[in-house]
C-alpha cells in the first residue's frame, strides 16, 4: 500500500499545490503556511509532496545529510575527505508533533556518557533529520511559542546550535518549512505569520461535480491503493521531471529592473511592512518563471507570486482577515508595459491552471475558488473601526434615564432588543491568575513550565527535560565509595538514577470566561458598547498571550455559549459584534451554563486555570423565585473554587445591591461601578489576580 495519497490526484487545491511546488524549487522563499477548515486535504497534499521531489545526493554515513558538493559541510560527523562516498536517497518529509520537546527538536547529548566519561555524543533531532528536506508542522498554531521560535530561527539561519551545560554542537539545518492550521483553533502571532514565505487559504470546493470527483477518487484509493497509485504514476513522474528541470533553471532566471520595479510597486500599494515581502515575491516570481520553463520574469509570474506572498502580510491587527484585492493587483500590474522577451519564443501568457495541475479536469476552477481569500468576518469592521463611537458621546443623564426605565417598568423586563457596537479596541495591561499553575506555556500567569528560570530539580522520569548539573552531581556524590570509587580517584561514577532535571518557572496561558448580562437592564447602548469594547480588548491581549477566551450571554429565557473557549480572534470579534441586548434576566440559567462550560473545559484541558468574570447588575427576572435560585446556583459554583469576579453594572440613584449579594454567594471579588467604561472595566478585570 502506498505510504501517501498521490500528489497529482488531489482535486481542488491548485493554489496550495503551486505554493508547495515553488517552495521546493526555491527553498529560499521561506516555506508555506496553509490555512483552512478541516477536511480540505491540507495534510494529505503535504505528506504526498515528498514523493514527487527529485532525489538528492548525500555523503554516505553522514547523519546530517551533508551535500557532497559543499567544500566544508557543517556537520558534527565531519570533516569529510574529497573521496568520501556519495549515496542518493529520497527527500525526507519530517513531521514535528505538536507535543514534541525541545530536545526532540534540537537533538540532545548523551548525558550519562558526557558526565561519566567526558564523551560528547550528540543524538540528532528533527531539525537535523529535516536538513535538505521538508519539515512539516501540522496544527502549527497550537505549537508552543518557544518551539516555533526555534523552527523559524533555524529556517532563517540555515543552521541549528545545541547547547547543554557548556557543550555546544552546531549543524546545518536548511529545510522547507510547511505549516498547516485551522484558524478556528487559534491564530499565529503576526510576527510568526510573516516569517512564512507564502500562505494559502484553502476551502472545500462548492462545485458539486468537483466534490463528487473528490469522493470518487478517495473511495478508489481506499479500495485498491496500488491500482490507484499506478493510475497516477505517469503524472507523478512528470511532476518530478518538471520540478527537477525548474530547480536547475531557477538560477538562470533574469529578474529585470522592470520586474523588480513592478514588484516594489505592488508591495508599496498593498502597504506591507518591511522589505521581506519584496524579497519573497521576487524569489517566488523567479521560481514561477522556472516552473513554466522561462528564463525571464513576466507579469504573470509577479501576479502569481503576489497572490501567495502578500495576503498574510497585509494584516495590521488580529481582527483583519488575510486577503488581497485582486482588482487592485491587476490595476498595478497593468497591461501597457511590454512583456520581457523569452528565449523560447513564447509570449509568457501560459494558462495558470497548468502551473499547479494536479492531474484532473475541472481542478482549475475549483482551485480558483478555494484560493480566493475570505471576506472579513461580518461585524469585524465595526469593532475595529469604531463606527459607533459617536454613540459613546451620549450624556451620563441620558444613559441613566435609559437604564432606569428598562427592566423596572414591569417585573418581566422589556422585550425590545438592541445591538450596540464596540469602539476601537485598546491595549490592556497585564492581569494574571494568582498562585503558581502548571498549565500550557503562555505569557500570562506564573506556572511551572518547560521554559523559564530554574527554581529546583527533580529526578528524571522521562526522556525530555533540561539537566540540572549541580543537583546531578550532588545526587551521585554520596554513592561513590559504594560504587567502587577509591578516595582521591578522578571523576565520578554516574548512574541513570542520579540524573536530575531542572524545574523551571515560567508563564502559562489561562481561560478567561466572560458571563455577560445582555437583558433589558443592560440594553443601554453606551453600557453595552463599553462592555463589548473591554471584552474585545482583552480578547486581543489574550491572543497575544496565547490564552483562551469564552463568552456566555444571557437574556430572555436562557443562556447561550456565544463563543466557545477559543484563541481565534477573528471568530470572536464577529460573534461579539452581533451580540444583542434586551428582554428578561435568566441569571440562574446563566450560572448553570457557566458551571457546565467550566466542567467541560476542566475535562478537555485540566491544566488551564480559569478566571470567571460575571458582568451584571445582579437582577434576576425570569422564572419563580428568580433571585433565590440564582443565589443558590452561585453558592454551588463558588464552592468549586473557581476564581471569580463580579462587575456590578447597576446605575441610577436607587440601587438594590443585588450584584453584591451575588458576589457573596459566588465567593467572588465584588467591584461596584457607577458608570461602566471600557477602560474602567478592563482595569478592574486586570486587578482581579
Amino acid at each position: 500500500m502506498p505510504q501517501h495519497y498521490p500528489f497529482s490526484a488531489v482535486v481542488g487545491s491548485d493554489d496550495m499545490a503551486l505554493a508547495l511546488t515553488l517552495s521546493t524549487i526555491s527553498p529560499a522563499i521561506g516555506g508555506v503556511l496553509v490555512r483552512g477548515e478541516k477536511g480540505t486535504a491540507k495534510s494529505t497534499m503535504v505528506r504526498a509532496l515528498a514523493s514527487i521531489l527529485p532525489p538528492i545526493d548525500v555523503i554516505a554515513g553522514d547523519r546530517f545529510s551533508s551535500d557532497p558538493r559543499e567544500a566544508q559541510p557543517l556537520s558534527p560527523d565531519g570533516p569529510f575527505g574529497p573521496d568520501a562516498d556519495v549515496e542518493t536517497r529520497a527527500v525526507r518529509l519530517v513531521e514535528l508533533p505538536v507535543g514534541a520537546t525541545e530536545d526532540r527538536v534540537l537533538g540532545s547529548l548523551h548525558l550519562e556518557k558526557a558526565l561519566s566519561e567526558g564523551v560528547t555524543e550528540y543524538e540528532p533531532g528533527l531539525l537535523a533529520r529535516a536538513h535538505r528536506g521538508i519539515l512539516y508542522v501540522d496544527e502549527v498554531n497550537l505549537l508552543h511559542d518557544h518551539l516555533v521560535d526555534l523552527l523559524l530561527d533555524a529556517a532563517a539561519m540555515g543552521r541549528s546550535t545545541v547547547e547543554r551545560d557548556g557543550v555546544s554542537v552546531e549543524h546545518a539545518a536548511r529545510f522547507v518549512l510547511v505549516g498547516t492550521m485551522n484558524p478556528e483553533e487559534g491564530e499565529l502571532r503576526p510576527q510568526l505569520l510573516d516569517r512564512f514565505g507564502l500562505t494559502v487559504e484553502v476551502a472545500a470546493p462548492r462545485d458539486p461535480a468537483v466534490r463528487v470527483e473528490v469522493v470518487r477518487r478517495r473511495l478508489a484509493y481506499e479500495t485498491d491503493p496500488d491500482a490507484f497509485a499506478a493510475r497516477f504514476a505517469d503524472d507523478e513522474a512528470a511532476l518530478t521531471d518538471r520540478i527537477q528541470a525548474a530547480q536547475k533553471l531557477v538560477e538562470q532566471v533574469d529578474l529585470s529592473d522592470w520586474a523588480m520595479l513592478k514588484i516594489a510597486e505592488v508591495c508599496a500599494a498593498f502597504e506591507v511592512d518591511g522589505m521581506r515581502a519584496d524579497i519573497v515575491t521576487a524569489r517566488a516570481a523567479s521560481a514561477h518563471a522556472a516552473w513554466n520553463g522561462r528564463t525571464a520574469v513576466t507579469r504573470d509570474d509577479i501576479r502569481a507570486a503576489a497572490r501567495l506572498a502578500l495576503p498574510h502580510r497585509r494584516r495590521r491587527n488580529p481582527f483583519d482577515a488575510p486577503g488581497i484585492d485582486e482588482d487592485l493587483l491587476e490595476r498595478i500590474l497593468g497591461d501597457d508595459e511590454p512583456e520581457p522577451p523569452t528565449p523560447d519564443g513564447t509570449d509568457g501568457d501560459e494558462d495558470e491552471g497548468g502551473e499547479a495541475s494536479t492531474g484532473s479536469a475541472g481542478e482549475g476552477s475549483a482551485g480558483d475558488e478555494s484560493s480566493t481569500p475570505p471576506a472579513p468576518a461580518e461585524g469585524t469592521s465595526d469593532a475595529s473601526t469604531g463606527s459607533t463611537s459617536s454613540t459613546s458621546e451620549t450624556s451620563e443623564t441620558s444613559e441613566t434615564d435609559t437604564s432606569t426605565s428598562e427592566d423596572t417598568s414591569t417585573p418581566g423586563g422589556t422585550d425590545e432588543v438592541t445591538v450596540a457596537g464596540a469602539q476601537q479596541p485598546f491595549r490592556p495591561k497585564l492581569f494574571t491568575v494568582g498562585g503558581t499553575g502548571a498549565g500550557e506555556s503562555g505569557r500570562r500567569s506564573r506556572a511551572i513550565t518547560e521554559t523559564g528560570r530554574r527554581v529546583g530539580a527533580a529526578p528524571r522520569t522521562g526522556q525530555g527535560g533540561s539537566i540540572h548539573l549541580t543537583e546531578t552531581i550532588r545526587a551521585a556524590a554520596p554513592h561513590q565509595i559504594a560504587r567502587g570509587r577509591a578516595l582521591g580517584s578522578r571523576g565520578l561514577d554516574f548512574r541513570a538514577s542520579d540524573l536530575r532535571l531542572a524545574i523551571k518557572e515560567g508563564h502559562e496561558s489561562n481561560l478567561i470566561l466572560f458571563c455577560v448580562d445582555a437583558s433589558g437592564s443592560m440594553a443601554a447602548r453606551r453600557r453595552m458598547e463599553q462592555v463589548k469594547t473591554a471584552i474585545l480588548s482583552l480578547l486581543m491581549d489574550a491572543y497575544q498571550r496565547r490564552d483562551k477566551v469564552g463568552l456566555i450571554t444571557f437574556r430572555q429565557d436562557g443562556a447561550e455559549l456565544a463563543l466557545p473557549p477559543t484563541g481565534s480572534i477573528d471568530i470572536a470579534a464577529s460573534r461579539l459584534a452581533d451580540l444583542p441586548a434586551g428582554g428578561r434576566t435568566p441569571l440562574a440559567e446563566a450560572l448553570l451554563k457557566t458551571a457546565d462550560v467550566l466542567r467541560l473545559e476542566r475535562v478537555r484541558d485540566p491544566r488551564r486555570r480559569p478566571l470567571l468574570v460575571v458582568i451584571t447588575d445582579g437582577r434576576a427576572t425570569f422564572g419563580d423565585d428568580a433571585i433565590g435560585r440564582a443565589h443558590r446556583v452561585a453558592a454551588h459554583l463558588g464552592a468549586t473554587g473557581v476564581a471569580s469576579l463580579v462587575i456590578d453594572c447597576e446605575t441610577g440613584k436607587f440601587k438594590m445591591g443585588l450584584a453584591l449579594q451575588l458576589a457573596d454567594h459566588l465567593m467572588a471579588e465584588y467591584v461596584p461601578l457607577g458608570e461602566v467604561s471600557a477602560s474602567a472595566l478592563t482595569d478592574v478585570v486586570k486587578g482581579a489576580a
